[in-house]
């Protein structure tokens, strides 16, 4: 990996790093000159426009975009070099919302949720108030970064955490290629040593899922098969056990985009999406039913939106004024990049949807 890889777009001063910049490119060209439809117009020809918030079921929250990790599909493009940083005064907003929410889950995010130095009291806190599906999304490998983050596992296991963590592939090239050189080995090591304190093993409940990203300008294939194929390869080769499989399409923001951009496979990657579009997947679409807060608590539909900056349509928009009534019904904010989640069987941060 070269240099510039091992950056993110903000640090490498890209005009990507400018969200009006990137919503630029997803609505002119095959989308301005009419060769392929808006979102909004082909979500309209199935009368599901708009589309309306339901009932809030899933709490994500982005502690900060800091990582150890330059993924060069990641979607925050997070990174070392990231500063934001979700404050203890936020955390304490987000728990004083989580106590009379009707959410069931709450599911934090990053970057490396586990890099913000306040991670520990907020998972402590949050466990206290007592949710039904805890979830960090952990990158694996910041387990072996640092002697600090060792024990890991075993805090992960005393607050019942939901362990849902990325793998792009079950072989080392394809997952270095991914997300960095020696990143494969590091989270073989780790995925070990989780199932060593329980998680992942049969009848569990500790739960151990894996993410899988494709690592080109390319969906997803079938989740089931996939889930079956990293079993067998896992088990056999490493004795390494674990739960479901989810299958995420990259949507085509930020470093992916840029990454379809360098490769000249944007147009022909926008056409596949549209191509691929099932209004199955608009019905269960995870912005219906998730609402996601930034590591500075402003309100967004999904995380893809918050790295757009497309805050919620409401009167409500940032943590320390919460109102779940206001919030509920609400429109949808869309752009082009929601193809993504409405491709084949859909997709969203807990897999296919349809």
């Amino acid at each position: 990996m070269g240099k510039l890889k091992t950056q993110s777009l903000q640090k490498r001063h890209s005009d990507l790093a400018n969200t009006n910049k990137q919503l630029e490119i997803l609505s002119n060209g095959v989308f301005a000159n009419g060769e392929l439809p808006t979102f909004k117009n082909k979500i309209s020809e199935t009368n599901q426009f708009p589309l309306k918030a339901k009932t809030l079921e899933i709490l994500q929250i982005n502690v900060g975009y800091m990582c150890n990790q330059v993924c060069e599909h990641c979607h925050v493009d997070a990174g070392p070099d990231r500063k934001e940083i979700m404050t203890k005064e936020t955390m304490q907003q987000i728990l004083d919302v989580i106590k009379t929410t009707g959410a069931h889950t709450l599911d934090l995010t990053g970057g490396a949720p586990e890099m913000n130095p306040n991670f520990r009291w907020f998972v402590e806190e949050a466990s206290k108030i007592g949710v039904q599906d805890f979830i960090v999304r952990s990158n694996l490998t910041i387990i072996r970064a640092n002697k600090k983050y060792y024990d890991l596992p075993d805090f992960f296991k005393k607050h019942n955490i939901h362990v849902v963590s990325s793998m792009p592939h079950w072989t080392r090239g394809k997952t270095d290629k991914q997300r960095g050189e020696g990143v494969f080995d590091m989270s073989i090591k780790a995925l070990q040593e989780l199932n060593a304190v329980g998680y992942g093993m049969p009848n569990s409940n500790l739960k151990l899922d894996l993410v899988y990203n494709p690592s080109g300008a390319f969906l997803p294939g079938d989740q089931m098969a996939m889930e079956k194929d990293f079993k067998k390869a896992l088990l056999e080769d490493f004795e390494i056990q674990f739960h479901n499989l989810f299958a995420i399409t990259n949507l085509p923001i930020s470093r992916f985009l840029d990454y379809l951009i360098a490769s000249e496979n944007y147009e022909d990657y926008m056409f596949n999406l549209v191509e691929a579009y099932n209004p199955m997947a608009v019905e269960n679409v995870m912005c219906t039913n998730t609402l996601s807060v930034s590591w500075d608590g402003w309100l967004y539909d999904c995380d893809f939106n918050q790295m757009l900056n497309l805050k919620v349509a409401s009167k409500v928009q940032h943590i320390s004024e919460y109102n779940e009534e206001l919030l509920q019904n609400r429109n949808i904010i869309i752009n082009q990049h929601c193809y993504g989640c409405t491709a084949g069987s859909g997709s969203s941060c807990q897999g296919v949807v349809a």
